[in-house]
């Protein structure tokens, strides 16, 4: 990761952006502390103040996305989640797109060890396999979060520094680029440290972009779990049965979703894990709950679980992803067998 401003620096600006306030808002270049960060961004990118004070100089701030950042999360159980990601129609769009892109999907998971079948998932979750990429400028997204939201200025100011890379780097135009209110881009939403660090040019034209090359988007997506250490053919999660043994101490042990249990000690818990678990006992593994209505389920993660949260830090997501590239790979084994049986019968009827 790229130290974008270093810490006096940064705390001299965050002193000066809670002091600026967002009266200012959008006046950038007129505000002190956003030219001591162009000073900064300058030495770090090697690009010129007059592009980069061109660009700032362009930004807007963005109420909207001040509120949509501080909009309260709602905290949702599994039962709310579920319905949101694993639709029929998100499975059956899921299975086209692998239907269409399937010869690609094949070529990267062969080449990174990751299922075609995920990576499809987490561009189902996260853009509806591109439909939904986001609408506001990234440049507008990050100058507002920057100099505007002091709670997290100062991750979104290092995030801007890398976003100013990129232009040089990608060619990215920054004026027209546009992505989450987050300033997450493409298809699979990568961050700009993430894109910088994880996005692959797939195609071998000398660009990564996520918005137009299928290839980088499948190969970066496919990059960032393997860079997060996915295991190629490893489980992902699967149910147990606590028995009413006491496990709420393993459960708090696994709030960071790091796999730090393993299946011989839930054993000893007396936790019942099925006899055709897929991992031996001394496998490291983290437990959670999935609530539906008053239905309660216990279930392990695994390492390849604990990578899928590492693109979102949530079990809820995790799962989601998890268990729509299973719907999305049954569907469209099912459409292939479909295929097949109707072929079957035209050849008859022809004869």
């Amino acid at each position: 990761m790229t130290h974008a401003l270093n810490r006096a620096t940064q705390g001299v600006l965050a002193a000066a952006f809670l002091a600026v306030g967002s009266a200012q808002a959008g006046d950038y270049l007129d505000r002190e502390p956003v030219q001591a960060f162009i000073d900064e961004a300058v030495g770090e990118t090697g690009v010129s103040r007059e592009q980069i004070e061109a660009w700032l100089g362009d930004a807007e701030y963005q109420q909207k996305i001040i509120d949509a950042i501080t909009r309260p999360a709602e905290s949702k159980t599994w039962g709310e989640y579920r319905p949101i990601f694993l639709t029929d129609k998100r499975i059956e769009r899921g299975a086209a797109f692998v239907q269409e892109h399937g010869e690609l999907l094949d070529e990267v998971a062969s080449t990174y060890g990751v299922s075609p079948y995920v990576i499809t998932a987490i561009i189902g979750v996260e853009t509806y396999y591109g439909r939904i990429t986001g609408g506001y400028r990234v440049i507008d997204a990050l100058a507002t979060l920057g100099f505007d939201y002091p709670r997290r200025g100062e991750f979104f100011r290092g995030q801007l520094v890398d976003f100013i890379r990129l232009a040089g780097e990608e060619g990215i135009s920054m004026d027209k680029a546009e992505g989450s209110y987050a300033g997450a881009m493409g298809l699979p939403q990568f961050i700009p440290s993430s894109y910088r660090h994880y996005a692959v040019d797939g195609d071998g034209d000398g660009h990564r972009d996520l918005w137009d090359s299928h290839h980088d988007v499948f190969a970066s997506v496919a990059n960032y779990f393997v860079e997060h250490g996915w295991g190629q053919g490893e489980p992902v999660m699967f149910e147990v049965d606590i028995n009413g043994a006491e496990v709420d101490d393993l459960l708090n042990r696994a709030r960071d979703l790091a796999p730090k249990t393993t299946l011989a000690e839930l054993r000893e818990r007396g936790v019942t894990v099925p006899d055709d678990a897929p991992v031996p006992d001394d496998f490291e593994v983290m437990l959670f709950t999935l609530t539906d209505g008053d239905d309660v389920a216990y279930h392990v993660g695994l390492n390849n679980f604990y990578v899928i949260t590492r693109y979102n830090h949530s079990v809820l997501y995790a799962t989601a992803v998890w268990q729509l590239a299973q719907a999305i790979e049954k569907a469209t084994e099912q459409a292939a067998v479909d295929a097949t049986t109707s072929a079957g019968h035209d050849g008859a009827d022809a004869g």
